[in-house]
């Protein structure tokens, strides 16, 4: 499907991409209309280059530097050069029709008229979009009205923020396109409208559509404001314009009245003169995109609805209340388009959006609407199938931040390894990933890569949920795996993910890059010297996995499952003796943050009569180091730190520091292509898989019982 991108910082293409496959709570769409959004889109927009980028935002460079602590210069260097080239989608409302719906969606059919919104949806030919984020279009508006909807709901949710009553005068600054359609809602609420804006073009149609009274820019805002107001000031000032001035702000103070409101929509400076502000005692208030469930992933990609009696105006309610307006005659938005385009347009729509003297407004893209509807292509070739034959056929699944940084490099510097595909839910990351490492092709549809026969080994780098279901379908279709860590979440995951290793007589690995980090391995051998049993403190903190990070979440393993699995499988390896039993405690559970159950401390004992204490937290600062793991064993002490630092301490003490961390993922993709060419057992195993999961498992429910907790991995696997 054609799919309009942004490539780089700056420049607009229209590309070929996979079309989506429907998921969960979604519905897929074949647009007829979708919307420009001249404010949001524009300023992802940067026009001005990379140099003036860096020096509006010098957060940039703070990311840099730390990036090249943990990374290392030269691999910083080429994640950022990849930036000049990687994709970005662009776009969020449109309007089309229903042309698929997953199982999970009852109340919307094949050939509804809807309307869709949310971040990454796009301007494309065929639309992934949540169903709360999905609303029917009325037979009597046409899709050219119907894309507004979004754009609608936001500033409608700029009204209901403001909370206007009857009779209050309400300044509206900055008549885009927002703005021009909350001075229209504004009015229905039984506001008293004054629009204001630099460009006379904008006041004068805020005026056609309805506004009392317009100013154009600040000369007699005042004059105006004290006339219309008999010298009060206005009730509400809503900030709809973008702006990186404070300007915005302090005209919105200046024509306030006491205890007025005022609501800030567009993305401006919030530098307000404490001494104004005190006088005057304003209240300001922040507008969330298109209402409660904004940014919330369980409402918008999960399928969550909130209970009506309790949040009565949603995102999706302020759609369909958007799309009721427009239907009964109360809005007009025909007088807002400014210009139309076809998709393959595309380029030239954003020039005219960007383009100052071009007087544009909403403008739109179209898409044809005419003939059958074409069968899904959710795979796009890149280039010829490699003509080299006797060579290791890799396809990556889930190209995220940590596949680009560790995995997707390894393939070239492996001998004999040809990286063939890879596969993301997004075509337009997919295809992006693709063409920077080289691959022959990308796809949405993960059964294109499990029918490859010149796909051999799948390195699955997805999130946690997927890993266990993807590597047995994996395993089943005649492929061996690279499976990241967690193997698995449940036991019931680690059961069939064992069986399928057993019954289908392919190889599976899984990413415990540890043992493969040059410390840890020196550890290990000094370890391995001991004549009897050890003491292991392994301290980890992990601020990151916090906040609304996907990976805080407990319901899909959460930091325990899906990052402790690591030192539960270190400990084991390092003692060369296995976990028996586990005690823990955790945070107090319940809360939002810290997440309890992220937080824990847990002693185990091992067979050898070795006793071993994991410290995991993600409530640390970021200064305060990621790992440290400390041995002691009779005459000997041992530390290693975020892989840059090894001390052995016996009679005399030795330290060994590298300036930039090696974390071994590479060493391991290597040693497991060794062993798939000379018939060997992988060095890490679905076994050590499956005790790490079991492990994390019985460490939640020690602390979650107080008990002391069994681990047999033995008993479970047979």
């Amino acid at each position: 499907m054609k799919q309009v991108i942004r490539r780089g910082i700056k420049e607009i293409i229209v590309d070929e991409v996979p079309d989506p496959v429907v998921a969960p709570h979604h519905v897929l769409i074949r647009p007829v209309s979708s919307l420009i959004s001249s404010g949001t889109e524009s300023a992802s927009i940067h026009q001005a280059g990379l140099l003036k980028e860096v020096a509006d935002n010098p957060s940039h460079l703070r990311k840099l530097f730390a990036s090249a602590k943990v990374n290392g210069p030269i691999r910083t260097l080429v994640e950022a050069r990849a930036k000049l080239s990687d994709y970005a989608v662009l776009g969020y409302s449109g309007a089309g029709i229903v042309v698929d719906r997953h199982d999970t969606v009852r109340d919307l059919a094949v050939g509804d008229r809807v309307a869709y919104g949310g971040e990454g949806t796009g301007h494309a030919e065929t639309i992934l979009a949540g169903r709360n984020l999905t609303a029917r279009v009325p037979d009597g508006v046409p899709f050219d009205h119907a894309c507004f909807a979004t754009l609608g709901s936001i500033a409608l949710n700029a009204v209901r923020t403001a909370d206007i009553g009857l009779g209050e005068t309400v300044a509206i600054i900055g008549l885009g396109l927002v703005g021009q359609l909350i001075a229209q809602l504004a009015r229905l609420q039984g506001g008293v409208v004054v629009g204001v804006d630099l460009k006379p073009e904008r006041a004068y149609l805020a005026t056609q559509l309805g506004a009392q009274y317009t100013v154009n820019g600040g000369r007699g805002l005042l004059d105006t404001i004290g006339s219309v107001t008999n010298g009060r000031g206005a009730d509400c000032v809503i900030i709809a314009a973008a702006s990186k001035s404070v300007g915005p702000c302090h005209q919105a103070l200046q024509i306030c009245r006491d205890r007025g409101r005022i609501v800030v929509v567009g993305a401006v400076d919030m530098s307000f003169p404490w001494n104004d502000m005190y006088r005057k005692e304003v209240r300001v208030l922040m507008s969330r995109a298109y209402g409660p469930g904004s940014y919330d992933a369980a409402y918008e990609r999960q399928g969550r609805d909130y209970p009506l009696p309790y949040v009565r105006w949603t995102e999706n309610r302020n759609m369909e209340e958007f799309l009721r307006l427009v239907d009964s005659g109360q809005l007009r938005l025909q007088p807002l388009i400014s210009h139309q385009f076809p998709l393959a347009e595309a380029p030239e729509a954003y020039r005219t959006v960007l383009d100052a003297a071009s007087g544009s407004l909403a403008v739109l893209l179209k898409y044809s609407s005419s003939g059958a509807v074409a069968k899904p292509a959710r795979r796009v070739d890149l280039a010829a199938p490699s003509a080299i034959t006797g060579q290791l056929g890799v396809a990556l699944i889930g190209p995220g931040s940590l596949a680009r940084w560790t995995h997707l490099p390894n393939p070239k510097r492996t001998p004999g390894v040809q990286l063939r595909a890879i596969h993301s839910s997004s075509g337009a990351r997919g295809k992006s990933i693709a063409r920077r490492f080289g691959a022959e092709y990308c796809c949405t549809d993960y059964a294109e890569i499990l029918r490859d026969p010149r796909v051999d080994l799948v390195v699955i780098t997805s999130r946690n949920q997927h890993h266990a279901r993807q590597a047995v379908a994996a395993l089943e279709s005649g492929k061996h795996v690279f499976l990241e860590k967690p193997a698995a979440l449940t036991e019931m995951e680690c059961r069939l993910l064992y069986l399928a290793v057993a019954e289908s007589g392919k190889q599976l690995t899984v990413g415990f890059n540890r043992r493969f980090a040059p410390f840890y391995a020196a550890l290990r051998q000094q370890l391995a010297r001991r004549g009897g049993p050890a003491v292991l403190n392994c301290r980890v903190n992990s601020p990151g996995i916090s906040g609304d990070y996907w990976m805080a979440d407990p319901e899909i393993g959460g930091a325990i499952l899906g990052d402790a699995c690591h030192f539960v499988d270190l400990m084991y390896w390092l003692l060369g003796a296995e976990p028996v039993s586990v005690s823990a405690y955790s945070l107090p559970i319940g809360r939002q943050e810290p997440v309890g159950q992220n937080n824990l401390v847990a002693s185990f004992r091992f067979a050898d009569g070795s006793i071993g204490n994991l410290t995991y937290c993600t409530v640390g600062s970021r200064t305060s180091g990621g790992e440290r793991v400390e041995a002691f064993a009779a005459g000997v002490g041992l530390a290693t730190e975020d892989f840059k630092r090894l001390t052995v301490q016996g009679a005399l003490r030795r330290t060994s520091t590298r300036f930039w961390a090696e974390k071994g993922y590479a060493a391991q993709l290597h040693d497991f292509v060794a062993g798939l060419r000379a018939g060997k057992a992988p060095t890490v195993s679905v076994r050590d898989g499956v005790r790490a999961t079991i492990g994390c498992l019985r460490m939640l429910e020690a602390a979650r019982t107080g008990a002391v907790c069994t681990i047999d991995v033995d008993a479970f696997i047979q």
